[in-house]
C-alpha cells in the first residue's frame, strides 16, 4: 500500500500491482480496496490499481462535504496522474461504478473502458433503503463471528455462498474491538449520502449517454435490490454492444469471482485492448 496527496492535502491511500493494461478499481461505498480481493486472483496481464475513497480505509478522513462523488473521481485522475497513467480501464462496483459513469463525463479521455458492477444510472428505492438503514452505523453484535452468522438470514438473495465467504467479508469491511464491531470508515459518511439524495431525482442517464466509444460491461445481481433488470435493459438498448452478465444467487453485490463475472470481465478486457 501506498499514498498519495491530493490537491486539497489529503492523503489517499492506493495499491499498484502487476503489469499490462492499467485498471482501475473503485470500491462500493463504505468499502476499501479489499472490496476486489476476490477478483485480483483472477485477473492475469493487467495492472491492478486499487484506491481507498477519502474517509475509507486507510485514507485520510476529511469530512463530509468531500465525500462525494466528484470529489472521488477528482481523486481517482489525480492517482492517475500521480502514477503517470493515462487512460486507464475503470473497473467499478456500485458506488465506483457511478464513479466511473462520472469520469465518462468529466474525464472521458482518461478512459479505456467502464465496467459497472450492480449499478446503474437509476438506482431502485428499495436497495437504497436498505443502505440508509446501515451506513455510519455500527453493527448491533459484538464479533466477526455473530455477524456472518446472521448475513445468510439479512442477505437472503444470497444463495450457493462459497464456504466462509461471509466471514472473510465481515473480517474485511469491520473492526472487532472490545467494544463490539465497528466500521472501518468515517461515519460522516452517512450524513454525506443522506444529503446526496435529498430533493429531486438527479438524471443519470446523460452519464451512461457519455460513455459512447468506450467498451462497455455490466454485472447484475440476478436477486439485486438496487439495479432492475428494467434499468438493465435500457442501458443495453442504449449500448447493444454493451457485454452483459446476469448473476445467479447474488444480490447486490456480486464478489466478482462467479464465473458470469469472470466471464463479462475477461470479454471487456479483451475489448478494451488488454490480456483476458
Amino acid at each position: 500500500m501506498d499514498h498519495f496527496t491530493a490537491d486539497d492535502g489529503a492523503r489517499i491511500a492506493f495499491s499498484d500491482e502487476g503489469a499490462g493494461l492499467p485498471v482501475l478499481c473503485l470500491a462500493g461505498l463504505t468499502r476499501a480496496m479489499s472490496d476486489f480481493d476476490y477478483v485480483a486472483p483472477h485477473l492475469c496481464g493487467v495492472r491492478m490499481i486499487r484506491m481507498d475513497y477519502r474517509g475509507r480505509g486507510a485514507s485520510d478522513r476529511t469530512g463530509a462535504a468531500t465525500y462525494t462523488v466528484p470529489r472521488e473521481a477528482r481523486d481517482a485522475v489525480e492517482l492517475l496522474d500521480h502514477l503517470g497513467i493515462d487512460r486507464a480501464a475503470v473497473l467499478g462496483t456500485s458506488r465506483g461504478g457511478l464513479v466511473g459513469l462520472f469520469l465518462a463525463a468529466t474525464a472521458h479521455d482518461r478512459l479505456a473502458g467502464l465496467c459497472l458492477n450492480d449499478v446503474g444510472p437509476e438506482i431502485e428505492r428499495a436497495g437504497l433503503e436498505r443502505i440508509f438503514d446501515y451506513v455510519g452505523r455500527n453493527p448491533a453484535v459484538r464479533s466477526h463471528a455473530a455477524l456472518a452468522a446472521r448475513l445468510p438470514e439479512v442477505m437472503p438473495g444470497f444463495a450457493d455462498v462459497p464456504e466462509g465467504r461471509w466471514l472473510e467479508d465481515v473480517r474485511r469491511h469491520y473492526h472487532e474491538t472490545p467494544e463490539g464491531l465497528r466500521i472501518a470508515y468515517d461515519p460522516a459518511l452517512r450524513e454525506a449520502f443522506l444529503a446526496a439524495f435529498e430533493g429531486a431525482p438527479v438524471d443519470l442517464w446523460p452519464l451512461w449517454q457519455a460513455t459512447a466509444g468506450l467498451p462497455v460491461a455490466l454485472i447484475r445481481g440476478a436477486n439485486s435490490d438496487l439495479l432492475s433488470v428494467a434499468v438493465a435493459d435500457r442501458m443495453q438498448a442504449m449500448r447493444p454492444d454493451l457485454i452483459r452478465a446476469e448473476v445467479p444467487g447474488r444480490a447486490h453485490i456480486p464478489w466478482l469471482d462467479e464465473p458470469e463475472a469472470l466471464a463479462a470481465i475477461r470479454a471487456w478486457l479483451t475489448a478494451c485492448g488488454g490480456a483476458a
